[in-house]
């Protein structure tokens, strides 16, 4: 099947299910696991925003001009408390409105680490799910993204706020860790006006990726250096397909990518 990368759809279910779209539909992929699997870059990149061929994808499948200019690409997206969609402004007040002027969650996500983030309402559980997280807490509800970005910062001093991509590819985990402890924790850590967002839910969700073993060593490949990559798909986590065992792909990373994508005997 010959198509235009996009990050990959996800449903939670008692094992993460995986699609990619093929130009026709969705693809399961947890149905090709221990299958072969070829990707073959084609030479085109289009951007995910304006649709325009471009020779260097920028940000996560944008060109040059989108990425400095696209809604999608506006410096909140990486910083949230940058966000000034509450105050009527931005690089598209429409889509700073419908996106950014929304509910949104701060989080705790576990892997190795504690990892604090945030995400809109409607990116539950999609956003924990991408990040390969085996389990996540909401901290605290917030009218917008600028007083989530707000809260998220207060906390950056005790955790961080990055994804450790590797030790999440190879199951790295700290089974010391709490998230209902480190919530509450959380509270005692916020201001006073920051801490009326605070919700008390002490639910927590977890996620199980079809990975048939995870590796201890791993080589990251990319569509630029490497337009042909074969092999068996052994598992899917976060955005990253394993392919042989230790080599992965971040679908993600190749938004805008034409592909011709083989699996199994098809």
């Amino acid at each position: 099947m010959t198509t235009i990368l996009e990050k990959l759809s996800t449903e939670h279910q008692d094992q993460v299910q995986y699609f990619i779209n093929s130009g026709n539909g969705p693809v399961c992929l947890n149905n090709y696991i221990g299958a072969t699997i070829k990707i073959d870059h084609l030479g085109k990149i289009v951007c995910t925003s304006c649709s325009k061929i471009t020779k260097k994808s920028f940000g996560q499948g944008f060109c040059y001009t989108c990425f400095n200019e696209a809604p999608e690409a506006s410096p909140c997206i990486m910083n949230p408390e940058l966000c000034e969609a509450h105050l009527g402004l931005g690089r598209d007040v429409e889509y700073e409105e419908r996106n950014h002027n929304q509910p949104h969650f701060v989080y705790f996500a576990a892997t190795d680490k504690v990892k604090i983030g945030i995400t809109r309402n409607t990116q539950i559980p999609t956003r924990w799910i991408d990040q390969g997280a085996q389990s996540a807490i909401i901290l605290a509800e917030t009218p917008n993204r600028y007083t989530a970005g707000i809260i998220e910062v207060a906390l950056k001093e005790a955790y961080d706020d990055k994804t450790n991509w590797q030790n999440m590819l190879k199951d790295i985990r700290d089974a010391s860790i709490d998230l209902v402890e480190e919530k509450w924790i959380a509270q005692e850590l916020l201001p006073t006006d920051l801490a009326v967002y605070f919700t008390e839910d002490e639910s927590i969700l977890s996620f199980n990726y079809p990975v048939t073993e995870y590796p201890s060593t791993l080589t990251s490949m990319n569509l630029d250096t490497t337009p042909s990559i074969q092999g068996t798909l052994t598992g899917i986590r976060g955005q990253y397909l394993y392919i042989d065992g230790n080599r992965v792909i971040n679908i993600r990373r190749h938004t805008g990518y034409e592909v011709n994508i083989q699996l199994g005997n098809d």
